[in-house]
């Protein structure tokens, strides 16, 4: 009775503003903005705070966006369920990682077998990452040392130490390895917060006792390796994210065991959805 009141509700939240949403679901703005007047006056309340071209959730929109998310999610997998016949000939795959490193492999051989399957990719830090698989912007997460979560479905990739690297100006460019006594008394380049890679290297340390000198805090890993190729400080990655760049050098952590631990996540709840399934199976065939 309401769906289409909802579904207009639903998108303009989603969307951030009447004029996407309308454009998104193909209507004029409007019909989309009478549909949303008419659910507020059926039921006397305030979805939106508008403020001339500024749209903002009311504390009640919140809430009522969390249902029409399951709603809408339920429906997709109904959907998906009633197309399976089609053997994945068309759809769309939602897929977010915190480095293209190993996820593109796999985006690769998962086109090669469903090359009708229109795949989507965003890079993020983990906690970006994990907020948009529970709000479900993405279907699928590659993400670092992912945590024990009953709301998850995960998989192991792979397990990778962690490298210190420094510019090939640097006085420790000609070593062979560095111990993180040393890398205590060297100014450091940390990614943003919410990145595995900052807390595993401030977990380390702190395990050690040792005090961290931080000369500079930037977004992104590719944001790091200029800081470093710069020579303002010494950065920290797994080693397959370190690549190749001759303007770098990478040094071993002498007394540092610590891995970074890449796994393939979704929502349990999605986990029997077509195109969610046949990834997590192609990475299956990608490692036999």
């Amino acid at each position: 009775m309401y769906y289409s009141q909802f579904r207009a509700f639903h998108a303009v939240a989603t969307q951030g503003g009447f004029s996407k949403a309308a454009h998104h679901l193909g209507l004029t703005q409007p019909a989309l903005s009478d549909q949303v007047k008419k659910l507020e006056e059926r039921f006397s309340v305030l979805l939106f705070h508008r403020h001339k071209r500024v749209v903002k959730l009311t504390p009640l929109g919140e809430q009522l966006l969390e249902i029409t998310h399951r709603k809408f999610q339920l429906e997709a997998q109904a959907i998906d369920l009633l197309s399976a016949h089609q053997s994945l000939e068309k759809g769309h795959l939602s897929v977010a990682a915190d480095t293209p490193l190993h996820v593109v492999p796999l985006i690769g051989q998962f086109k090669k077998d469903y090359s009708g399957i229109e795949v989507s990719m965003r890079i993020g830090n983990a906690q970006e990452i994990i907020s948009g698989l529970l709000d479900f912007s993405y279907d699928i997460g590659i993400v670092a040392d992912m945590q024990e979560d009953d709301r998850f479905h995960a998989l192991t990739l792979c397990e990778d130490p962690l490298v210190a690297f420094v510019s090939k100006e640097h006085p420790l460019a000609k070593r062979d390895g560095i111990t993180l006594k040393e890398l205590s008394g060297a100014p450091l380049i940390l990614r943003e917060p919410g990145s595995r890679t900052r807390n595993h290297t401030e977990h380390e340390f702190q395990k050690a006792d040792l005090p961290m000198n931080v000369a500079m805090v930037v977004q992104g890993r590719e944001a790091v390796r200029e800081a470093v190729a710069a020579d303002i400080g010494v950065g920290i990655v797994s080693r397959p994210e370190f690549g190749y760049d001759t303007r770098l050098v990478a040094l071993p952590l002498i007394d540092c065991d610590a891995t970074m631990t890449e796994s393939l996540v979704c929502l349990k709840e999605k986990r029997q959805i077509k195109t969610i399934e046949a990834f997590f199976n192609t990475n299956n065939t990608s490692a036999s």
